[in-house]
């Protein structure tokens, strides 16, 4: 499954999302990272020794959601994605990716910087999407 144009676009426009990722003894782990949709799929980046890279590679289940507050409820929105992760820890895909965070984020090289040898890029294949207020 890939994210349909309207869901990736919120991914893309959005400064930061939730991912959760459970170890191999079922704790959830929860944190914020920097995203960027490209091909249909969700990625981020992590070190490769990261609680949510050691999750990832244990158990490659993982729900990432945006969500868009108002105190206003009627404008409530958001996203989450459930689906299955893939670390690359090296070569093509991991440079292009880590070419879009930096184009995205140009504070990454910086304060960041992902390299080969101790960053993964994590994909987020979607299997299931739900939303609300999105309409």
């Amino acid at each position: 499954m890939r994210l349909t144009k309207t869901i990736g676009r919120l991914f893309e426009r959005e400064r930061v999302c939730r991912v959760a990722t459970a170890g191999p003894g079922g704790m959830p782990h929860l944190v914020p990272v920097c995203q960027v949709v490209a091909d249909g799929k969700i990625y981020f980046a992590s070190g490769n020794d990261g609680r949510k890279a050691l999750n990832l590679a244990a158990n490659p289940r993982v729900a990432v959601t945006i969500d868009l507050y108002s105190d206003d409820w009627t404008h409530i929105k958001g996203v989450m994605v459930q689906g299955w992760a893939r670390l690359y820890a090296r070569g093509p895909r991991f440079r292009k990716i880590r070419a879009l965070l930096y184009r995205k984020y140009p504070q990454y090289s910086r304060e960041a910087a992902l390299d080969e040898s101790d960053s993964v890029v994590v994909e987020v294949t979607p299997a299931r999407v739900f939303t609300w207020g999105m309409d």
